[in-house]
């Protein structure tokens, strides 16, 4: 398989710490399926990715990695209640129309979620909006023009919603903008973190309608 060994960035390598061997993993928004690529061939695990870019779906299909091309927010009720482990979803929420839609299915159709994001409530988007531009940074490096992020959270916000699902938050990573870990618990993680990673699982309760 060309690429199963390929060195993962450090986020997706804690992704894959917290992924058991041999689970399911459905990863949305794979890319060119590095991720699923490592989890296959060093952990045996078993997966599917979804990428609605068509070059990368290329990519990952040359890796050896099972990948469907289809639309986040309207197809992911064709998979079934508990079809997989574990549902990633890495660095994607941002570029979705319909997050609390995207994380309601994932519930449904995995146990275990892990969900990685760029904050943007981090000190310097604030003093950039500050003084009259709009954010960028290493999470968020597009100009306002060609962005493909359309859905920008704070920390706080996502960790509102994560409650309105009834998910519970069993670990939070999070990171300074240069990419290095963090050890700041609370909400002072809401200022100083540029980006995190959650580690979820869906309780039983019913989600309050949005």
């Amino acid at each position: 398989m060309s690429g199963a060994t390929e060195a993962l960035r450090p986020d997706l390598a804690l992704v894959a710490s917290e992924i058991p061997a041999r689970a399911r993993v459905l990863d949305i928004g794979c890319g060119s399926g590095t991720l699923l690529a490592h989890l296959m061939a060093e952990q045996h695990c078993t997966g599917t990715g979804i990428e609605i870019d068509h070059e990368k779906v290329v990519r990952a299909i040359r890796r050896g990695v099972p990948v469907i091309e289809l639309d986040l927010d309207e197809q992911l009720t064709d998979f079934g209640d508990g079809s997989y482990d574990v549902c990633v979803l890495s660095r994607t929420i941002q570029t979705i129309q319909r997050p609390a839609h995207v994380l309601e299915q994932m519930g449904r159709i995995a146990g275990h979620l892990i969900v990685s994001v760029p904050n943007f409530g981090w000190w310097g988007h604030r003093l950039r909006l500050l003084a009259g531009s709009m954010p960028k940074s290493r999470e968020l490096p597009f100009e306002w023009y060609d962005t493909p992020n359309i859905r920008h959270t704070t920390l706080r916000d996502l960790e509102t919603l994560f409650d309105r699902l009834n998910f519970r938050i069993e670990r939070r990573y999070t990171y300074t903008a240069s990419g290095r870990r963090l050890r700041q618990l609370g909400r002072g993680a809401n200022l100083l973190a540029g980006a995190a990673i959650y580690v979820l699982r869906p309780t039983s309760g019913t989600p309050t309608p949005g």
